[in-house]
């Protein structure tokens, strides 16, 4: 998980992540803060882009419409452009090494480093198609796992969510609990009541009291996080009359707006289960 950061809750040592606030913000003018060689960055964060060369470079900006790959969801594209250079991001992910930075990958494709000084002012432009698919997908993931919660929290011995991918072609949600394939069709059926019920999809921001207020401590198995996050609320995704889970990703405004999901497997290993599902 992206940890939520409320609405103007950037530090100097943190980027702040407009695209929690607004993900239709597609282009966005913002400031350099700094622009490392890939060659010179931590091995921690080299580690992050794989397909790095000494050609690449880094780019950390005082604020981003680019979501990072994390919390199941893969990163943002696109590119940023200044009068005087263009920059193809093919990669973003959160600093390893300085918690809350964001680092953009990728490489000038015209222009160079030392044409844009700290604080110059650059453009960002996200692949729109990308983010919407990767949305799509995302709150696909939600209102499965709200499915299957709602269909066998009470029929499952042990039975929590886990975790998510929401990467397509290998996105699925695991769940504590041995899950029957005979629960498929039924699963199904719930998905596809959810999305045809065109349920709002909201975005609020929640302190450790607000999790309790509701009873859902559950949500925040370690209270400490609230300590790590500006202004100490934690960001979450609420599908109106289905369910509440924190989340920094990105999502479509309404379940409908998922699209026809296919569940396509249910497989258990372990006392675990795992239902992957498509768009």
């Amino acid at each position: 998980m992206i940890p939520g950061q409320a609405p103007n809750g950037a530090s100097s040592d943190h980027t702040h992540l407009l695209f929690q606030e607004n993900a239709k913000l597609y282009s966005h003018q913002v400031s350099i803060q700094s622009i490392i060689p890939f060659a010179d960055l931590d091995e921690a964060n080299r580690a992050l882009y794989k397909a790095g060369t000494d050609s690449d470079h880094a780019i950390i900006t005082n604020e981003t419409i680019f979501h990072p790959q994390g919390g199941g969801q893969p990163s943002d594209e696109g590119k940023m452009e200044a009068s005087n250079a263009t920059f193809d991001v093919a990669m973003v992910r959160m600093d390893a090494v300085n918690q809350g930075r964001v680092l953009h990958f990728g490489r000038f494709v015209s222009g160079n480093p030392d044409a844009l000084p700290s604080d110059s002012p650059i453009t960002q432009h996200i692949d729109v198609d990308k983010r919407i698919f990767y949305s799509r997908y995302h709150s696909a993931g939600h209102v499965l796992g709200a499915a299957v919660r709602a269909l066998l929290e009470k029929e499952i011995p042990g039975f929590d969510e886990l975790k998510a991918s929401h990467v397509p072609g290998s996105a699925a949600c695991e769940f504590q609990g041995s899950i029957d394939g005979k629960w498929k069709a039924d699963i199904q059926q719930k998905v596809d009541e959810y999305i045809a019920a065109d349920m709002p999809i909201e975005i609020d921001w929640w302190s450790q009291e607000d999790f309790e207020k509701e009873g859902l401590q559950r949500l925040v198995p370690d209270p400490a996080i609230f300590d790590s996050v500006p202004g100490g609320k934690l960001r979450v995704v609420r599908i109106v009359g289905a369910e509440i889970y924190p989340c920094g990703g990105t999502h479509v405004d309404s379940t409908e707006g998922c699209g026809k999901t296919t569940v396509k497997k249910v497989s258990r290993a372990k006392g675990t289960s795992r239902v992957s599902y498509l768009l």
